[in-house]
């Protein structure tokens, strides 16, 4: 992830010579090394016969870290999965500049086409978005790009003089794309994102004849980071595997897949016991600021998991309730179903039984329900809105 980077990051090209005997190697430009390597380790490579396709991901750039130690997004996986080669362009800051990557990166793109890919993609996260659209205006190796809140030149809250060029120097890096189709995200609440850029990048690409999908703000994926979550995946990673194979197409299913709209089967049939009558019981010592709540309620966390919550019962002052999370993108994440015991508390519904973790519960004006999730040690929140299962 990137902090501050200024307009100067433009200046000090450095040479790269390419050093490509015996496979996968490295790019050394004058200050520092930049290389291409297994996202996922030698052992996951299928080679140019075999794979699909190679594609390679590059990080953002931060100024004080080397965003080179950046786990490579959930999304990444999906296109491993789907039987391509995946590689990562490592680039120590100290020489990270925009053309010094960008021509490393062409270089690695010309080098892959040659040991006979027979498709070549980049995707990459904001400044490694920027390299990535750049290196595809300086070879013709390059089928695809996907590229996640480009940004270069700082953010709103800290390099206010310099973050538009976020949108400005955009347009020409555009122009210059030679034959690569382009994927581009833009997220709601991005401090790099200077808005307004979908419209304009769609006219740009449309007037060189190239293939694009822009995705613009879409929702529930709000910030920079956006494309890092397993929410992204859950309703992206099939349409950008389906990009980077292939121009878009009139009968392509939605790019925004359905997922987290409504529960899964498996989440479904998972409630049933808590719920079999059809019907939320309760005392009748039932508050009336607990009636709301009753029934089941549904939703999906920023992480990419379903998340239910079936109120089943009140006895007194005490609230029966089932928690109910669906599995998560990580073989360790299974499906998870829990009873609590809860109570109203300021009007807000609340299960923070003692060595658990805290679940918090506030109705909306929407008729919607706001929830939080509090790791009991401190160390975690997530917040989302649920909206009611009939």
């Amino acid at each position: 992830m990137m902090r501050t980077i200024r307009g100067a990051v433009l200046g000090l090209i450095a040479m790269v010579g390419l050093g490509i005997a015996g496979g996968m190697t490295e790019v050394r430009p004058a200050a520092a090394q930049i290389v291409l390597k297994p996202a996922y380790g030698e052992a996951s490579l299928s080679g140019p016969a075999g794979a699909r396709g190679a594609v390679v991901w590059s990080h953002g750039r931060s100024v004080d870290s080397e965003d080179s130690e950046a786990p490579t997004p959930l999304y990444m996986k999906t296109l491993r999965d789907a039987g391509w080669d995946v590689f990562r362009l490592d680039r120590m800051r100290v020489s990270d500049t925009l053309p010094n990557s960008a021509r490393a990166l062409a270089g690695y793109s010309d080098m892959l086409k040659t040991k006979g890919y027979r498709r070549v993609a980049l995707t990459g996260q904001s400044f490694g978005a920027f390299i990535s659209l750049i290196a595809a205006g300086q070879t013709s190796a390059i089928d695809s790009v996907i590229a996640t809140a480009p940004a270069a030149f700082g953010n709103f809250t800290e390099a206010y003089d310099s973050y538009r060029e976020n949108a400005a120097q955009l347009w020409p890096i555009l122009r210059e794309v030679r034959r690569a189709r382009v994927m581009m995200f833009f997220f709601h609440g991005d401090d790099f994102d200077p808005g307004g850029r979908a419209e304009p990048a769609r006219n740009i690409l449309a007037q060189r004849g190239l293939s694009s999908l822009i995705v613009d703000q879409p929702s529930l994926l709000p910030g920079h980071g956006a494309a890092n979550t397993g929410l992204f995946v859950r309703r992206f990673g099939a349409c950008i595997v389906r990009f980077a194979e292939a121009p878009p197409a009139p009968n392509d299913p939605p790019c925004d897949e359905s997922w987290g709209r409504s529960p899964s089967t498996e989440l479904l049939q998972a409630a049933l016991p808590a719920n079999a009558s059809g019907s939320a019981k309760s005392d009748v010592d039932t508050t009336a600021a607990l009636r709301p709540f009753m029934g089941m309620w549904y939703g999906s966390y920023i992480n990419g998991r379903e998340v239910a919550l079936s109120v089943e019962k009140a006895e007194g002052d005490a609230i029966y309730a089932d928690y109910l999370l669906g599995a998560g993108m990580e073989a360790d994440q299974p499906f998870e179903r829990v009873r609590r015991k809860g109570r109203i508390e300021n009007g807000e519904l609340v299960f923070d039984e003692k060595g658990r973790n805290m679940l918090r519960y506030r109705l909306r004006p929407d008729g919607r329900v706001s929830a939080t999730w509090l790791d009991k040690d401190g160390r975690g929140r997530l917040d989302t809105v649920l909206r009611r299962v009939n």
